[in-house]
């Protein structure tokens, strides 16, 4: 079972691996600024209270984390080394060449370069690295994005989709239907695109990014 220490220093783990604060990841995760405050973290008498799950779902949320990670960041270093695996990464720009994915979205080929990713439970998981400024403001050039083929896709997510001309792009499931997939930018200033199902080779879920 986790201790009260132990969760409290995963949120400030997550907050300094982004460059917060723990007022800054409240702030961020759309929480009251004061929610992760020390002085939040012991009631009257000095009773333990502890961040709620919600809290702990939004914050995840809000800065591409996922569940894995943050029980990586809870075990401390030595669990974060247990739960540790290591996964092909590929620049964005390159993954539209053959050679890189068969035909469901696996990572195929042993030329890849590799990175570590603590919690990351899908042996067919691999990197993106974002090249460009076409997904600002959200992604940034040099951000590395951890995509899983074996997720479930749902409306909201945000995604990386292969079509079968060859372009491999990063953006967010707005519909899907048996007829078409239709997908939101991060860019604001760029149009939705709306492709026929059959021209689709497949669509994965991003389940972290180094923001």
């Amino acid at each position: 079972m986790f201790t009260h220490k132990q969760i409290w220093g995963a949120l400030d783990a997550l907050a300094e691996k982004h460059g917060l604060s723990a007022s800054g990841l409240a702030k961020k995760a759309g929480l009251d600024p004061t929610s992760f405050n020390p002085s939040k973290r012991l009631g009257p008498e000095g009773r333990e209270r502890w961040p709620t799950t919600e809290s702990i779902a939004k914050v995840l949320n809000a800065v591409g984390g996922n569940l894995d990670e943050f029980t990586a960041m809870v075990l401390g270093r030595k669990g974060a080394e247990k739960l540790s695996v290591t996964i092909p990464v590929i620049g964005l720009a390159k993954a539209g060449k053959g050679g890189f994915f068969d035909d469901a979205g696996f990572p195929v080929g042993g030329s890849f370069d590799e990175i570590a990713a603590p919690g990351v439970k899908d042996t067919n998981a691999y990197a993106l690295e974002i090249t460009g400024d076409s997904m600002l403001p959200v992604f940034r050039q040099g951000d590395i994005i951890i995509v899983s083929p074996n997720a479930t896709v749902r409306k909201g997510d945000r995604v990386v989709v292969k079509t079968k001309r060859g372009e491999v792009m990063a953006k967010i499931l707005q519909r899907q239907t048996g007829k078409a997939i239709e997908l939101a930018s991060f860019n604001p200033e760029h149009e939705l695109k709306v492709f026929a199902a059959e021209e689709v080779q497949w669509i994965a879920r991003i389940i972290w990014a180094s923001q």
